[in-house]
């Protein structure tokens, strides 16, 4: 049975990258390692989850799941919103360190995440930041599968109620004087705007060299009555699986935010522009969430101008 205290809604996006690499046709995006990293197992428990109208009493990973049960709520609820975000976070970090002979990508609570087993490029020196039991079962999962870890990848093990991002990121090594991308992927929905805002500083603060941030996030209309269907369902999984919705940010919140740090909005991606960019003319039913929107913001080189840690 799964576990209620895991993020059962990051392995979700993990199981609809695994699902759609694995049987897509006109991938939007494919993570081609996500089966693999997650295990048969998890896998079948995943997809039983869903068959099983996400009710967790009863996955068993010795057991398989009907295709044809799962996959119209599976392209409805679930994979829209990891395989487009993934696919545009990607596209803008392989844009930023084209531009620089070497370059950082932290991901803020990777998961499950595979860019440093598919990426090609070792100029990008890569730091995973996650709760220290996921990045031990992630590590376990890696020797399992007896893959190399990269040279440029860093695990760094963080509870991110208690510890410090800015302290464990230079511990594991991190260069502010170098230029790096920030990934807070899937995050945002189960955060307040304060504590949203705490991450957006912290960053601010440790970086001098050149910096984007890349992250999604549930407008205003999330919570609202009069909002479709479809949101309001996936706000009730969400909930049912442990992990409440807490608020919905309108534009001129994370604007304020980002300016407040020094960040300028460089891409501002809404629910219409990603239908189009990712999901025009498919035949599968996968469509953009009605309120979901992805930010890119930067923050040029500042040294010449000195910094402090705070």
């Amino acid at each position: 049975m799964i576990a209620a205290q895991e993020s059962i809604t990051a392995k979700l996006c993990s199981f609809a990258r695994a699902y759609h690499s694995n049987t897509g046709r006109n991938k939007i995006f494919d993570d081609y390692l996500a089966y693999d990293l997650m295990g048969k197992e998890e896998f079948e428990e995943i997809g039983q989850l869903i068959q099983n109208d996400f009710e967790l009493a009863g996955a068993s990973g010795n057991e398989g799941f009907e295709t044809e049960r799962i996959y119209p709520k599976l392209n409805r609820y679930i994979a829209p919103i990891p395989l487009s975000r993934i696919a545009f976070a990607e596209q803008k970090l392989i844009e930023f360190a084209g531009r620089y002979d070497k370059s950082q990508y932290v991901i803020c609570g990777a998961g499950m995440d595979t860019f440093a087993f598919r990426n090609d490029d070792p100029k990008i020196k890569i730091f995973e930041l996650d709760h220290p039991d996921t990045g031990r079962y992630k590590r376990e999962r890696i020797r399992e599968l007896e893959w190399n870890i990269p040279k440029n990848l860093t695990f760094v093990p963080i509870d991110f109620s208690k510890d410090d991002m800015t302290q464990e990121l230079l511990n594991a090594g991190y260069d502010p004087d170098v230029p790096t991308f920030f990934a807070i992927l899937g995050v945002s929905y189960y955060l307040t705007l304060p504590v949203f805002e705490q991450t957006i500083r912290k960053i601010s603060q440790l970086c001098r060299a050149d910096t984007k941030v890349v992250f999604d996030y549930p407008d205003e209309t999330t919570l609202k009555a009069d909002n479709t269907e479809r949101v309001h369902t996936l706000a009730e999984i969400t909930e049912r699986l442990g992990e409440k919705m807490l608020h919905g940010y309108s534009f001129s919140e994370i604007n304020t935010v980002l300016d407040r740090y020094g960040f300028e909005i460089e891409d501002h991606e809404t629910p219409q522009m990603i239908q189009q960019n990712y999901f025009a003319d498919r035949d599968d039913g996968i469509k953009a969430f009605e309120n979901i929107h992805f930010m890119l913001a930067y923050k040029e080189d500042r040294r010449a101008a000195g910094s402090d840690f705070a």
